[in-house]
């Protein structure tokens, strides 16, 4: 079947990136409902026909979920996010298969390219986390946990390593909250502290290891607990 050209007007572009950045700068926060359909007629200014094609093709991208009756959600913050959303789930391991992969070797160049600055961040970051962590604050533990693992690939300055991670950050989130989980906290013993000491001392070697071998233990930890 030969192909043809297909149409697509200005209009429902300019709509689909509008609502592609409402959902990227967390205007739109991830997991909550964005306005019904006849609100955002109106605050846009356009058809109903050019609302639903947005919608839809944001939907096709992984960024909206339409669950019929109840409206549309937010259900990722990128189109890469979006599509690890689709080929993992909720699948624990598979998301930190995809974690071990980008932070172990995030690390490794972290530990070459740092800065002084970057070094002093990090562990601002890492002594949030561990105050977060004997407080109990479960959401808090997860938040700043997750900041330090971005911002330590951040350290590597490697902009195609950083936006894959930056698109798998809800899922990292998600990753992190269960090991801090208050009926299974496997990650009460998890300290980055050695990671961090093998970035600031630029030893790539020890910093790829501390960064993979917690994940790994935790990998074996899901495996073992299956199993019961």
């Amino acid at each position: 079947m030969p192909l043809v050209t297909t149409k697509r007007t200005g209009l429902v572009d300019q709509v689909i990136a509008q609502m592609r950045e409402l959902v990227s700068s967390g205007e739109w926060p991830l997991g909550q409902r964005i306005p019904p359909e006849a609100e955002l007629v109106t605050a846009l200014g356009v058809g109903r026909n050019t609302v639903r094609e947005a919608v839809r093709a944001l939907s096709h991208a992984g960024l909206l979920e339409v669950r019929q009756g109840d409206g549309t959600f937010v259900r990722a913050t990128s189109e890469i996010s979006g599509a690890v959303g689709r080929l993992c789930g909720t699948e624990l391991r598979r998301i930190l298969e995809v974690r071990r992969a980008l932070e172990v070797e995030s690390a490794r160049l972290a530990a070459l390219a740092r800065t002084d600055t970057d070094v002093a961040e990090l562990a601002t970051l890492l002594d949030d986390r561990d105050a977060a962590l004997e407080a109990r604050e479960g959401e808090r533990v997860a938040d700043t946990d997750t900041r330090f693992h971005l911002r330590l690939v951040e350290a590597a300055y490697n902009p195609v390593l950083l936006e894959l991670y930056r698109g798998i950050s809800e899922a990292v989130q998600s990753s992190v909250a269960t090991m801090f989980d208050a009926e299974a906290p496997f990650g009460d013993h998890v300290s980055h502290r050695d990671l961090l000491e093998a970035v600031r001392a630029g030893d790539p070697v020890r910093a790829a290891s501390e960064a993979g071998g917690f994940l790994e233990e935790f990998l074996t930890h899901l495996g073992t607990a299956g199993q019961d």
